[in-house]
């Protein structure tokens, strides 16, 4: 089994590290995970002390990705973890500041809310059985800020796609069952 945990003392993003001396570590790259999903979730905030308490048990092998196409209606009803469970609806209420903070480093960020109504990069999503097996549905994991901007604009009656590019985990589970 490998966890947030076991990973903890591998320099990344904010201790040192470089990017690709974390990938090709040979615990994360055994994983086998989408670039995307290793650098937004475990190289940026694989420290990050909420998603430790709320992911720090996760069997990080146990999950296979896959990109999905997922609806708004879906979307926006989505909760993130406990710890932090606040954010989503707090960034949906400030979703143009949170536009407005990329317009320097990413314009990109802006032009596909205004022009496609989506976001340029694909939050991760965590099917929460992965958690707990008693847990049902998904769960965001990172991109809260992305997702409370898709949430503030539906409310708000700003036009946003009906669909939404994501990645999506789900555990993979024994041929026993879990």
């Amino acid at each position: 089994m490998l966890t947030l945990h076991s990973l903890f003392d591998i320099p990344r993003a904010g201790s040192g590290g470089e990017y690709e001396t974390f990938r090709r570590n040979d615990q994360v790259s055994m994983l086998d995970w989408p670039d995307d999903v290793l650098r937004d979730w475990l190289w940026d905030h694989g420290r990050h002390v909420p998603f430790l308490e709320d992911y720090g048990t996760v069997d990080l092998t146990a999950i296979r990705w896959t990109c999905e196409a997922i609806a708004t209606a879906t979307l926006v009803g989505l909760p993130t973890g406990p710890s932090e469970a606040e954010l989503i609806a707090e960034n949906a209420q400030n979703h143009e500041h949170w536009i407005g903070t990329r317009d320097y480093a990413h314009p990109e960020v802006r032009t596909a809310w205004e022009q496609d109504g989506t976001w340029v990069r694909r939050p991760i999503l965590l099917d929460r059985s992965a958690i707990d097996t008693d847990l049902r549905g998904l769960q965001v994991v990172e991109g809260r800020t992305r997702f409370g901007i898709l949430r503030g604009r539906h409310a708000a009656g700003i036009a946003v796609a009906q669909t939404h590019s994501v990645w999506v985990g789900r555990p993979v589970h024994s041929s026993g069952g879990k």
